[in-house]
């Protein structure tokens, strides 16, 4: 009977020790970022869905923290968001998103491994960075950061992708499929970025609906708006 319970005690005692190093490794998991980058405030929300705790560090661009030795050794690109894991370093939002939701998901649900479904979810993943994101960057990053006059021919590649976009969401509730995904929560930390840009989407009545409810249905939307605003202030 003594050695059962102290067998009992000791087990109890490992899954003590186990679920703190569990708990810890979460806490030592830092996220270089800035709130105003709406790629970091992808991640931040990823994060929040997964019940994961980050250890959000600032850094500096304008003071060229990212060329510090110690960074560079982390992410020899410079670049934000870098999250690092451990002794693991890894950059790009949606390299993120998706290792998180790999290695800490307790479900698939946010990128299923049904190949079909995570197809399309890589396809709205890509069209964020390549084509809607990057056409808030190509119009409104020259005249924030070098003074330079509105395009108009980039404006038009903003309609041509809210175009895309509003197709895509033709009779669908989300981004790609029937719950939310880290498709979702990456276009909705671009669309809201648009939003505080002053760029009216309104004429987009599927891209609408859809942003009224991730707003509503994305953990961690509260704290991507005050991101947002942060970077509004480059507007004024």
């Amino acid at each position: 009977m003594t050695d059962f319970y102290a067998h009992r005690h000791w087990t109890n005692a490992n899954t003590i020790i186990t679920t703190m190093q569990h708990e810890k490794k979460f806490l030592t998991m830092d996220l270089y970022y800035l709130p105003g980058s709406a790629p970091c405030r992808a991640v931040i929300m990823t994060a929040k869905a997964l019940g994961l705790q980050l250890n959000k560090k600032l850094l500096n661009l304008m003071a060229g923290e990212q060329m510090k030795p110690e960074f560079l050794k982390l992410n020899p690109q410079h670049t934000i968001p870098t999250l690092v894991d451990g002794d693991f370093s890894i950059w790009e939002s949606l390299a993120i998103m998706v290792s998180l939701v790999e290695k800490y998901g307790k479900t698939d649900s946010l990128f299923p491994k049904c190949p079909k479904k995570r197809a399309i979810i890589n396809q709205r993943l890509y069209f964020d960075m390549g084509t809607l994101y990057k056409s808030f960057a190509d119009y409104y990053y020259p005249q924030i950061f070098s003074k330079a006059p509105a395009d108009p021919e980039m404006h038009k590649k903003i309609e041509t992708a809210f175009d895309f976009l509003n197709t895509f969401l033709e009779g669908q509730q989300y981004a790609a499929g029937d719950t939310l995904t880290v498709a979702d929560i990456a276009l909705l930390a671009t669309v809201s970025t648009f939003e505080v840009a002053g760029f009216d989407f309104s004429k987009y009545p599927n891209v609408a609906k859809w942003y009224a409810n991730a707003k509503t249905v994305t953990p961690g939307f509260d704290e991507n708006w005050q991101g947002c605003l942060e970077f509004k202030k480059f507007f004024n």
